[in-house]
C-alpha cells in the first residue's frame, strides 16, 4: 500500500465517520474495538467507513438505508441505533427509515419490525424529533 493511498484512505476513513457519525452519544464500535487492541481498530476502521462506506457507487443515504435494512432483519440493535442515526445525518427522513423497517417485516417478520420501529424511536427521542407529525 503507497504512502498516497494510506493518506487517501485515511482521510477517507475520517470524513466518513464524521458525516454518520456527529452528534452520537452512544459508544462507536471503534471506541469499542480499540479498548481492546488499537491496531485492529484501525485496520477495521479504515476497511469499513474508508473502503465500503465512503464508496460512491450508491448514495450515502441509499447505503445507510440498505443498512438499516440489514440490521432490523438480523436483530443487531445497537447496531442499528448507530447506523438510524448515521440515515438521519445523510439526509434520509425518519418515514424513510420507518417505510425500510416495515418493508424488512415482509421477509423477517413482525418482531423485526418492532425491534426495528421501537430503536427508530428511541433515537428521534434522544435527538428531540420525537414525535413525528401526525401521520396517514
Amino acid at each position: 500500500m503507497s504512502d498516497e493511498y494510506l493518506k487517501s484512505l485515511k482521510e477517507r476513513t475520517k470524513r466518513t465517520a464524521e458525516l454518520y457519525f456527529q452528534g452520537y452519544t452512544g459508544e462507536r464500535p471503534y471506541e469499542l474495538w480499540a479498548s481492546f487492541d488499537r491496531g485492529l481498530a484501525a485496520d477495521l476502521s479504515l476497511f469499513i467507513s474508508g473502503g465500503m462506506y465512503s464508496r460512491e457507487r450508491i448514495p450515502h443515504p441509499t447505503r445507510q438505508l440498505v443498512t438499516v435494512a440489514a440490521l432490523t432483519a438480523l436483530g443487531r440493535t445497537e447496531e442499528l441505533h448507530l447506523h438510524i442515526h448515521a440515515a438521519l445525518n445523510v439526509g434520509c427522513t425518519p418515514e424513510e427509515v420507518a417505510e425500510v423497517i416495515f418493508q424488512v417485516g415482509v421477509y423477517a417478520g413482525v418482531p423485526a419490525v418492532n425491534m426495528g420501529l421501537k430503536t427508530l424511536k428511541r433515537l428521534l427521542e434522544e435527538r428531540g424529533q420525537w414525535p413525528l407529525e401526525e401521520r396517514k
